[in-house]
């Protein structure tokens, strides 16, 4: 059996976080393909569907810094089971979504849902080094990096099929039990999810902590290279907003809807798998991350410029292939910079950044999305992408990751 998926095999606990992790992903989609669908039908309007995945990432974005502290200072497992279930709450809010004077509740359920993945994700990302051993590190990485994509395949897919066959709100409530059985999965894991903490140390308040990490990250430019890396896909993120429309210019509907998506997710699964082995090669990381966000940008300008729906599905799988590889490229040489105190911290920051950038970028293609063609979209997005990793690439360019940095306690961020 290959070491990559051996460790799934051997090691229960890290096997139950990673089903967690499907489970909660898996969900998500569920409930976004029918709602991105469902939104334009009531209202008339693709505003709708651009502000719920702007609300999804700027309230995301907003929390992290506060849910960082929250995950380094409290049992992990238990701030996932709590977040799991508050989001189950919010994905009940969507059966009342029935017509345009009811679109608001879009908004208020997924801003809850929003609120819980916020608390949800760091305490998950700090966890992974907890629950494998450091020879398993690289492949746990490459398994836990593939779950995203895997259930984007799986939940954009058949949440689009199911939604088209039943209704909207059948996928909400198959999002909604799958969120119960996360907090299940997660209850299962067995290993302390943290490093013991000195019971003499100080534990700082909320500000001093986002302080201390910010000044952590300032002062180290390898950590700090490494946390702005996935803003230039972030940036180009605007394109999850027409692809519904752009479904509809090509006249395939809910089931093109989930067929993007779900190409999207297929190419996110197979790029941590392709990374399996550069991971452990250090020297190489940096130089990958700005191949990976380069395709990404190419990708869909390639896209803007086909008119063939199943060349469009090939050039997002590529475009995502790169997305893939750059989240767990950068998620593990960060795991290799951080000691575990600060991890869920710095994890918190990193998915704060690319989050905003999401956000920015939604919110723009919300202000053009019915006054610009699709295609116009898709062209601006890849190439602003494209632009970032040329600067970021030139930025970074004396940096080297070939040997990793010994873990350092808080007080040497000096």
């Amino acid at each position: 059996m290959s070491p990559t998926l051996s460790v799934l095999v051997r090691n229960r606990d890290f096997r139950n976080l990673f089903l967690a992790e499907l489970v909660v992903f898996g969900a998500d989609w569920f409930v976004m393909v029918p709602l991105l669908v469902l939104l334009p039908q009531l209202t008339g309007s693709g505003v709708w569907g651009a502000l719920v995945l702007a609300v999804d990432t700027g309230a995301t974005a907003l929390l992290l810094p506060y849910a960082g502290t929250v995950a380094d200072r409290f049992d992990r497992r238990k701030v996932m089971m709590v977040a799991n279930l508050a989001a189950l709450a919010g994905i009940l809010l969507l059966l009342g979504v029935r017509d345009a004077g009811t679109a608001w509740l879009a908004l208020v359920s997924i801003a809850i849902v929003a609120v819980a993945k916020a608390f949800y994700s760091p305490a998950a990302q700090a966890a992974l080094p907890n629950v494998l051993d450091p020879a398993d590190l690289a492949a746990g990485n490459a398994v836990a990096g593939s779950a995203w994509g895997t259930m984007t395949v799986v939940g954009a897919s058949l949440g689009g099929i199911l939604s088209a066959a039943a209704g909207p709100y059948a996928s909400f409530w198959v999002a909604a039990a799958a969120l119960a059985g996360a907090a299940g999965l997660a209850a299962l894991i067995r290993r302390p999810l943290q490093a013991p903490r000195d019971p003499a140390a100080t534990v700082p308040r909320t500000w001093a902590a986002i302080r201390e990490a910010l000044g952590y990250i300032a002062h180290r430019p390898r950590v700090l290279a490494l946390v702005t890396v996935k803003s230039a896909v972030g940036l180009g993120n605007g394109v999850l907003t027409v692809f519904p429309l752009l479904a509809g210019v090509y006249g395939v509907g809910a089931v093109g809807a989930g067929l993007l998506f779900a190409a999207r997710g297929a190419g996110a699964l197979v790029g941590p798998i392709l990374m399996r082995r550069v991971l452990s090669n250090r020297a190489w990381l940096l130089t990958g991350l700005a191949l990976s966000m380069s395709l990404y940008g190419l990708a869909y300008l390639g896209a803007s410029a086909v008119s063939w729906f199943p060349l469009v599905l090939v050039l997002v799988f590529l475009a995502h292939l790169g997305g893939g590889s750059n989240w767990v490229l950068s998620n593990y040489a960060l795991q290799g910079e951080v000691p575990d105190q600060l991890r869920g911290r710095v994890f918190a920051t990193d998915m704060m950044l690319a989050t905003l950038a999401i956000a920015v970028s939604q919110l723009v293609v919300a202000l053009v999305v019915d006054r610009v063609d699709e295609r116009t979209v898709l062209a601006g997005c890849g190439l602003v992408t494209v632009v970032y990793a040329i600067g970021w690439r030139f930025a970074t360019r004396r940096l080297s990751l070939a040997d990793p940095v010994p873990a350092q306690a808080p007080g040497g961020a000096g």
